[in-house]
């Protein structure tokens, strides 16, 4: 399975140092404005469109993972986790 930053990297069409970068100064609280203007050598000139797409997709694949977890460890917890699902 592709991580995060790989399916991103692919959907953006940028190199994966730079989403990962992105990555790490979002989680780190820096705002898509500070980022844009301040950290263009860590995103390689990404514009403010493409780094807020960033995020929301981030966001929503997060949220996909985690989901996707606790939906597995409920099939498990039924013992009903087989290696098909």
């Amino acid at each position: 399975m592709q991580s995060i930053s790989e399916i991103l990297a692919q959907e953006l069409n940028c190199k994966q140092e730079y989403i990962e970068n992105v990555i790490a100064l979002l989680d780190e609280g820096n705002t898509i404005p500070f980022i844009a203007r301040y950290r263009k050598e860590q995103h390689g000139a990404m514009d403010d469109t493409a780094l807020r797409t960033l995020e929301t997709r981030l966001q929503y694949l997060r949220n996909l993972a985690q989901r996707r977890e606790e939906v597995k460890s409920s099939i498990a917890a039924q013992e009903k986790l087989t290696d098909e699902l």
